[in-house]
């Protein structure tokens, strides 16, 4: 486990930033249009704004249902809203800079009330614009997840598997917004599906076994021919991770820990590798990401598919003789356009890459993390269809 002064640290970070957004965005939004009815309702709603979002974070995983969903919901749906209005604010920032420009050079003589009226119109755009695109991304997590399909070709993979049917979840985040029968849903259409091996990359609960235990019982329905594989996420090591992994076990679910197995039998098999998420080193007891111990012992002229939460893993495993990583983590941006900067730390943000000789898969994940919003990064269960790939 982290000190308390880590948790303390970083909880103070939140704080600030998220004050900080919300400051700007009444600035912005409610006082620079100097209506003084529109000051007054917003000082409030974004000073509460402000103090709500923390104080959710904080607690809304922790309070029993059904009280700690619906705080919960309306918390994550205000923060989406700020995410939108504040990158929409970002983009509005262009259009006042050449007008106060215009004005300095005296190419446009200063008016107080072409200010007004550009400050009021930004402000009503703005906030149309975040509902709208709002209302778009809750929708969006609202619908069925799809079923993406995708080809993958691999040089070592058996002929004798043909095509075979990998269905990969990752980042379902099953937790105060997300329930056993919206994961009930999800199992049913993977069954559908008839893979031949299911594939778990992380990021499954926000919350504790206690509390999430029936809602994460659905899990124990899947089928796939050669099994249920699962490899930590970042989420599992704050949600009591070894009493996850235990329940996962009673699923019937094959946890990978820093190492590998044979999939099928004879010439028509391959390895599955899999490793403990890539800072979980952080929280101690035995945990953290061991690529080489992971493919230890293993015959380099095998296939091997590693399944690993964070795609930066990806620079590791292109060296390792890995044919195909699977990761989440980036939940494709979830917001645009969160994806540029989760981009600046993971190097991927999501569908398929080629990172040397290997390919990565980054799925937008199958859930979501905080806002129940999706803009431009739908969730998916992704079905990949890996067979040989035949050299030229």
């Amino acid at each position: 486990m982290r000190p308390w002064y880590q948790y303390a640290f970083f909880f103070t970070m939140v704080t600030a930033v998220v004050g900080g957004i919300h400051y700007y965005l009444y600035a912005r939004l409610a006082r620079a249009p100097e209506l003084e009815g529109l000051q007054r309702i917003g000082r409030w709603v974004f000073l509460v704004g402000a103090v709500l979002i923390p104080a959710g974070m904080l607690t809304a995983r922790f309070l029993p249902r059904p009280v700690g969903p619906v705080i919960a919901g309306a918390v994550f749906t205000w923060m989406g809203l700020v995410i939108l209005l504040f990158f929409l604010t970002l983009a509005s920032e262009p259009i006042r800079a050449v007008v106060a420009l215009l004005e300095a050079t005296r190419a446009l003589p200063e008016d107080p009330e072409r200010r007004h009226f550009l400050a009021r119109a930004l402000s009503g755009a703005i906030a149309l614009g975040g509902i709208v695109v709002g209302g778009y991304g809750v929708a969006s997590v609202l619908a069925p997840v799809v079923v993406k399909p995708v080809r993958i070709g691999l040089k070592k993979f058996p002929s004798r598997l043909g095509v075979y049917r990998i269905v990969q979840l990752t980042d379902v985040h099953i937790g105060p917004t997300i329930d056993g029968t919206w994961l009930r849903g999800v199992v049913e259409r993977v069954n559908a599906l008839q893979p031949d091996l299911v594939a778990i990359t992380g990021d499954l609960v926000d919350g504790k076994v206690e509390a999430l235990r029936e809602h994460v019982a659905p899990l124990g329905d899947l089928r796939a021919k050669h099994g249920v594989f699962f490899v930590t996420g970042n989420h599992e090591y704050y949600s009591g991770v070894d009493q996850w992994l235990a329940e996962l076990g009673r699923l019937g679910v094959r946890v990978l820990r820093n190492e590998h197995v044979r999939i099928g039998q004879g010439e028509a098999s391959f390895d599955l590798a899999g490793v403990d998420d890539w800072r979980s080193h952080e929280y101690g007891n035995g945990h953290g990401a061991d690529l080489a111990r992971a493919v230890e012992g293993r015959d380099p002229e095998r296939e091997l598919i590693l399944l690993a939460h964070q795609p930066k893993q990806a620079l590791e495993a292109a060296k390792s003789g890995v044919g195909l990583q699977l990761s989440g983590h980036t939940h494709g941006g979830q917001i645009f356009p969160w994806g540029f900067f989760v981009k600046l730390d993971q190097g991927f943000v999501a569908g398929l890459d080629r990172v040397g000789d290997m390919l990565l898969y980054t799925s937008c994940g199958t859930g979501y993390w905080g806002p129940p919003m999706r803009v431009g990064a739908p969730a998916e269960i992704t079905l990949l269809e890996v067979q040989r790939e035949e050299r030229a």
